[in-house]
């Protein structure tokens, strides 16, 4: 027996090493993941005690003054909303009431489409949100399909493609000579696609480039997509802010669905609304018909519940007030014009500045270029020279966050980048 007790202590003290050694080398293979390059920027920028600095990376819209802006509309409708939400859950497809309202905004306000109940669409966690639940849609109902990305495009798209194991081709998009569109180049692309092909567009402002196809553009992609079948996703992050006219911005969207196309489409209010971090944005599939609306919305409810089981209400209930009421939608377009248009003017500033120091080089592409981003043509060296030497802080590929340029800081802005490409 004195023996078997023994046996039997070893066994365990054995048995316990052997489990303490395979816990802790569980997590032992993990590796600590790459720094976001954008949020890297930013901690970079708040290191810095130079009071010189500034930080021309970050995609959130700021004031004149580099703060941080809460439109009076979305003050107003919390305003009107406090006490009155119960905190009670939202459904899976999210408020009903936010999605109408959204709707409206991006397929216009008397849309067949909507009165025909044609369009499977669900409250999202904002834009990425959106894309993410069409990705991994996509992969669920069409699993052998791909998705054209433009080159370049926001960085994230590749991981939520990627994350949803949807296998990824890119497309011709910018033309680093001209700073502008390469349309034959992505022409070529769209007539070289397998029939039937899933491409990524951006509906205006595009991110990172600010470079977008004009309306006749617009209507000669959509021709070829009608003539190969191709189906569009649209990420619509920012309508309103690229030009101040949140129809003028959806006019891409508006030319695909004159042509008869069926779309996805993704949208935010992050940057129009400054709705950073209330996560809000809605996904819509327009269908054949409302048959195919009601399975395709019932599919994605059922994607979204696995991942966050329904979204947040607080953000929603802002979005819904402020479209639903007709005074608060008429201070949000005005206050929405304002951000705007104060990019715009910036944009102009900083191209004068640049031509005033005598460059040689043309700046014609910052005021070409619309919304929140100007791919500025300089490479990662002048850009690793701006920071080391400016204390100015951007993404290496050259990309400027037009809102954190302001009158303050713009005449500094151009002096470096004249002294770091004037012998470009």
């Amino acid at each position: 027996m004195a023996f078997r007790s023994a046996l039997s202590g070893q066994i365990m003290r054995r048995s316990s090493l052997v489990g303490e050694r395979s816990m802790s080398s569980w997590w032992s293979s993990v590796e600590p993941a790459p720094k976001d390059p954008i949020l890297g920027v930013t901690e970079a920028f708040l290191a810095d005690s130079n009071p010189s600095k500034v930080n021309v990376g970050v995609g959130a819209y700021r004031d004149d003054n580099g703060k941080p802006v809460v439109l009076e509309c979305v003050r107003e409708a919390e305003r009107r909303i406090a006490g009155n939400s119960n905190m009670e859950y939202l459904p899976m497809g999210g408020s009903i009431k936010m999605v109408e309202e959204t709707l409206k905004l991006a397929y216009g306000e008397n849309s067949e489409f909507i009165k025909d109940k044609r369009i499977a669409a669900v409250q999202s966690l904002s834009g990425t949100g959106a894309c993410r639940l069409f990705a991994d849609f996509q992969k669920r109902f069409l699993p052998d399909s791909q998705i054209y990305i433009p080159v370049p495009t926001w960085a994230n798209h590749h991981n939520i493609w990627r994350d949803a194991q949807v296998p990824q081709r890119t497309f011709h998009y910018y033309h680093p000579e001209t700073k502008g569109l390469d349309f034959a180049a992505l022409m070529d692309d769209i007539k070289n696609a397998p029939n039937g092909s899933f491409f990524l567009l951006h509906a205006c402002a595009h991110n990172p480039t600010g470079v977008d196809p004009s309306e006749d553009q617009w209507r000669e992609i959509s021709y070829q997509f009608k003539v190969k079948g191709h189906f569009a996703f649209f990420d619509m992050a920012y309508q309103g802010f690229a030009s101040g006219d949140p129809e003028r911005d959806a006019k891409s969207i508006r030319i695909f669905l004159e042509d008869g196309h069926l779309i996805g489409l993704a949208q935010s209010f992050a940057k129009n609304m400054g709705l950073y971090g209330q996560r809000v944005g809605c996904l819509s599939v327009l269908c054949e018909d409302e048959k195919q609306a009601i399975a395709v919305k019932s599919q994605l409810q059922q994607l979204a519940r696995p991942m966050y089981s329904n979204p947040p209400v607080h953000g929603a209930l802002i979005v819904s007030t402020i479209l639903g009421d007709p005074d608060l939608k008429k201070l949000w377009l005005k206050e929405v014009k304002v951000m705007a248009d104060r990019i715009i003017g910036m944009r102009k500033a900083l191209r004068e500045n640049l031509e005033k120091l005598g460059s040689p080089l043309s700046w014609e592409h910052i005021t070409n270029q619309i919304g929140m981003f100007c791919y500025s043509g300089m490479n990662p060296e002048q850009v690793d020279k701006l920071t080391n030497e400016y204390h100015i802080y951007m993404t290496r590929n050259g990309r400027i966050s037009m809102a954190g340029v302001t009158t303050g800081n713009v005449g500094y802005l151009a002096n470096a980048i004249h002294e770091v490409t004037k012998s470009a």
